[in-house]
C-alpha cells in the first residue's frame, strides 16, 4: 500500500509544470512603407552592343606591332620584367631589366616571414609592396610582369605590386606545363 501512494505522488508531482510567457520583446512597430515597391537589384535585361565589345577587346591580344608601343614614354619591349616565382612553400620576387638583368631580388624569407607562413598570400602581399617600393626608389615606375608556379599568393602578390605604386602593363602566366608526368603510384591492395 504503502508503494501505491509512492506512486501516486510521483504521478502528481511529474504531472504538474509551470509555463512562463514573456512579453513583447519589440518596442518600436515594423514599418512596411520602408520596403521599396519595385526590386531595386535587377532592372530586366540590358541591351548589349557585341560589336563595340569585340572593337575594345582588339588591343587584348599582342599584335606585331605591340612591341613598340609606348607606355609612359618607354616602349614595350625595353620595360623592366617583375619575375614572380610562386610555390607553396614561399614567393620569390625578381625584378630584372628587359634584357634580363636582375636589379633586385625579394622573397617571403627576407621579408621575415618564417616556416610555413611564406607560403601565405599575406607574405606574398608584403613582399611584393616592399619589392614596389624599393623599384620605385631606383626608378622603375612601369613594369611587366610575368607569374610562374601554383601556390596560394599568385594574385596577391600581383595585387601588392599595384599597391606598391607601379603600374603593370602585362600579366604573362609561364607555369611550366608538364607534357609526360611522373607515373602514377601503385593502386592499394585492400
Amino acid at each position: 500500500m504503502l508503494s501505491v501512494i509512492r506512486n501516486a505522488v510521483r504521478v502528481t508531482t511529474n504531472s504538474v509544470r509551470s509555463i512562463y510567457t514573456t512579453g513583447v520583446q519589440a518596442t518600436e512597430k515594423f514599418n512596411r512603407k520602408s520596403i521599396p515597391a519595385d526590386d531595386e537589384g535587377v532592372q530586366g535585361e540590358k541591351i548589349v552592343d557585341l560589336d563595340a565589345g569585340i572593337k575594345t577587346k582588339q588591343n587584348l591580344f599582342p599584335t606585331l606591332e605591340s612591341d613598340n608601343l609606348l607606355f609612359n614614354g618607354v616602349p614595350y619591349k625595353d620595360l623592366p620584367i617583375c619575375n614572380i616565382r610562386v610555390t607553396h612553400n614561399n614567393t620569390i620576387f625578381t625584378l630584372t631589366d628587359s634584357v634580363g638583368l636582375v636589379k633586385l631580388i625579394r622573397s617571403c624569407g627576407i621579408e621575415g616571414f618564417k616556416n610555413t607562413k611564406k607560403g601565405t598570400n599575406i607574405a606574398a602581399q608584403t613582399t611584393a609592396i616592399s619589392i614596389a617600393t624599393k623599384a620605385i626608389d631606383k626608378g622603375y615606375k612601369t613594369i611587366r610582369v610575368r607569374v610562374r608556379g601554383l601556390g596560394p599568393g599568385r594574385l596577391s602578390a600581383v595585387k601588392g605590386l599595384q599597391m606598391g605604386g607601379l603600374d603593370i602593363v602585362s600579366i604573362t602566366d609561364n607555369t611550366h606545363v608538364s607534357w609526360n608526368p611522373p607515373r602514377p603510384r601503385k593502386a592499394r591492395r585492400l
